[in-house]
């Protein structure tokens, strides 16, 4: 315990300098290699009154894309403007504020979205409120898992649908820590996880992996042989086997150069990962080793330093395509953060590249090259 108290009074200090540095650029990330800084070429679709579009999805026909916002609403881009779709929350007094962490309980906090190809069903994982569904026509969205081993969902974050077998493989961030409680997640080194599969008919859930490092994006495979999940404070993507001489073992699909969020599959079966920053040496040593981030949280500091901190204080976007063995493919930045930062998810979708992030009002459109 004395040696503990030493290391702290020790780190405390050290900590408060790599805050100062960190926050005037000098720990910053270091560039990565074979990288195309051809993000800030993207275009920008602003939000109306929102922030925070996470996920986007388009539905069966086309339309969209669709996407959750901070306020608790699912919103649609008609090609001309945003209109409200669904809502995750019947309670809506108090929920008027673009961003107000607060009433998230409250209001909802709509992240991974997905439509059912054959039912056109749009299903949501809520953070607050847990696994839902809404019809094709939108409304107020329906639960459809709360709690999972008499446990209630604390953090829901994202999914992935297998139509042929009418399940859904999704992810619950922590057991210990909200959505709004992100960054001390990281910071106490949280592993608290997990990787469920839902049956939408029987409506049985099976845990499949626990102990997962802030749990965060799922993605199912072409071939459905296996599901990837995001473990974002080791900066790695699982994969868990479904199928073959594996199945229901897991292994390290990939490693990235930074805090993963939601990864989404390509028509070619390849994965897009949407990076919300890189991370330099601070961050790493921070979400490595709980008592030094324990430590940071006990000094005087706001959310917006904390965050400085782990993303090495100076936004900026990265997206990375992964092959369906997880070898790096391509790697694209906005270096300066110029029209893009801080992404949660990259949909490729006819030549294009629709972008979402949890902390901006716009989502981006980036055109790929041939």
């Amino acid at each position: 315990m004395k040696s503990k108290l030493i290391l702290a009074a020790i780190a405390l200090p050290l900590i408060a300098v790599a805050i100062a540095f960190a926050t005037t650029g000098v720990f910053t990330p270091p560039p990565l290699q074979g990288s195309h800084n051809v993000l800030p070429d993207a275009e920008r679709i602003h939000l109306t009154r929102a922030v925070g579009p996470e996920s986007l999805a388009f539905d069966p026909s086309g339309g969209g894309p669709y996407t959750g916002v901070a306020d608790g609403r699912i919103l649609k881009w008609d090609g001309g403007d945003w209109v409200e779709f669904a809502v995750t929350s019947s309670q809506r007094e108090g929920c008027s504020a673009p961003f107000n962490p607060a009433m998230e309980h409250i209001c909802g906090r709509p992240l991974g979205l997905r439509f059912h190809p054959k039912t056109g069903n749009l299903y949501i994982a809520d953070a607050y409120i847990g696994l839902q569904v809404v019809g094709p026509k939108g409304g107020i969205a329906s639960p459809l898992v709360t709690e999972v081993e008499g446990q209630h969902l604390r953090f829901t974050n994202d999914m992935d649908i297998d139509e042929e077998k009418d399940v859904i493989y999704f992810s619950d961030t922590s057991t210990e820590f909200y959505r709004r409680e992100f960054i001390p997640s990281i910071l106490n080194v949280d592993k608290t996880g997990k990787l469920m599969k839902y049956n939408i008919s029987s409506k049985e859930v099976t845990v499949l992996l626990r102990g997962l490092a802030f749990a965060n994006g799922v993605a199912l495979s072409k071939d459905r042989s296996f599901v990837l999940v995001v473990e974002t404070a080791t900066r790695r993507i699982l994969r868990f086997w479904l199928e073959g001489p594996n199945a229901g073992k897991h292994d390290i699909f990939g490693e990235v150069p930074g805090f993963p969020d939601n990864i989404r599959r390509n028509s070619e079966g390849e994965f897009w990962v949407a990076l919300h920053s890189k991370t330099a040496l601070v961050a790493k040593c921070l979400s490595s080793y709980s008592w030094l981030g324990r430590t940071l949280l006990k000094l005087p500091l706001t959310f917006k330093h904390l965050h400085y901190v782990l993303v090495g204080g100076k936004p900026h976007a990265i997206a990375i395509k992964l092959s369906n063995e997880g070898k790096v493919l391509q790697v694209l930045e906005d270096v300066e953060g110029k029209t893009l930062r801080f992404l949660s998810e990259v949909e490729e979708r006819d030549g294009k590249l629709w972008i979402g992030s949890v902390l901006v009002p716009y989502i981006g459109i980036y055109t790929l090259r041939k």
